[in-house]
């Protein structure tokens, strides 16, 4: 009993021992980690943790790749889409316009109008367009405003679509600035274009297409173009756009032939009810 009270008694000094020894030797481990440092070994560890100049002008270079990519996003979103949006908005007040000043009293008569002014409206019904016509094919003061512009300038003149014999021709854009022969590649033989004047509707029906040919052949707006499978004089209409898309490589031309005309007192045509 008396070794077996002195053993126990013997390891309860030497656990106080170890407890006391704990919070000491922490303390002076703590003292040492927290000693100041000297001036040169401050010097040292702040010169570590600066960056090499090469990283720095290699984060300014990223910096500026990020600004470059973000204006061409910009500038990208504002061709593609606001321009559309603009010239959407600028066609449709032209048309409306135009309509309001045949109905109105003191309405122009058919005749010779002036460069950039509007003087009909085009319907293509399988592609839901509607866009106004108006003279000359400026790109500044007609195309880009979202209208379509008919050739009348000097050799590229061509007929109105109420004289009895020749080609109306017209151009406008494929992409941006209302776009509107964007899709006049999936028009078919038969599939209806309607030009609307101050008196009358004149409605052509798509013949033929030309999917590719270089911007200097004018041929394709002559009174009778070759290769449009036309034989002699009538009255014909010609679209032509830029292709492929997005550029001004070539263009893409589209012809159609008059299948009738009808006064606008006696109503719009079938193509455009409903």
């Amino acid at each position: 009993a008396r070794r077996k009270a002195a053993q126990g008694g013997g390891r309860r000094r030497a656990g106080h021992g170890r407890r006391a020894a704990g919070p000491a030797a922490s303390a002076a481990s703590g003292t040492a980690a927290s000693a100041p440092l000297s001036r040169v070994e401050a010097r040292r560890q702040a010169r570590a943790r600066k960056d090499p100049p090469s990283v720095i002008a290699s984060r300014a270079l990223g910096e500026t790749f990020i600004t470059i990519g973000v204006l061409m996003l910009l500038f990208v979103t504002y061709q593609l889409w606001y321009t559309n949006v603009l010239a959407q908005q600028e066609a449709g007040g032209a048309a409306s316009n135009l309509q309001k000043e045949w109905d109105g009293e003191g309405a122009r008569s058919a005749g010779a109008f002036s460069p950039g002014q509007g003087f009909a409206i085009m319907y293509i019904p399988k592609l839901d367009v509607k866009v106004p016509i108006a003279e000359g094919i400026d790109k500044n003061k007609v195309l880009d405003h979202g209208m379509v512009g008919h050739y009348a300038d000097g050799q590229l003149k061509t007929a109105m679509p109420w004289d009895k014999k020749g080609n109306f021709a017209v151009a406008g854009h494929r992409n941006t600035h209302g776009e509107p022969f964007r899709y006049i590649n999936r028009l078919n033989p038969g599939d209806e274009i309607i030009v609307e004047t101050q008196r009358t509707f004149y409605t052509y029906e798509m013949a033929s297409i030309l999917p590719q040919t270089p911007p200097s052949n004018t041929d394709v707006i002559k009174p009778v173009p070759p290769g449009s499978g036309f034989t002699g004089p009538g009255r014909y209409l010609t679209l032509t756009t830029c292709t492929p898309e997005f550029t001004s490589t070539y263009r893409m031309i589209v012809w159609g032939r008059m299948v009738d005309e009808r006064a606008r007192s006696q109503g719009k045509p079938d193509a455009l009810v409903g």
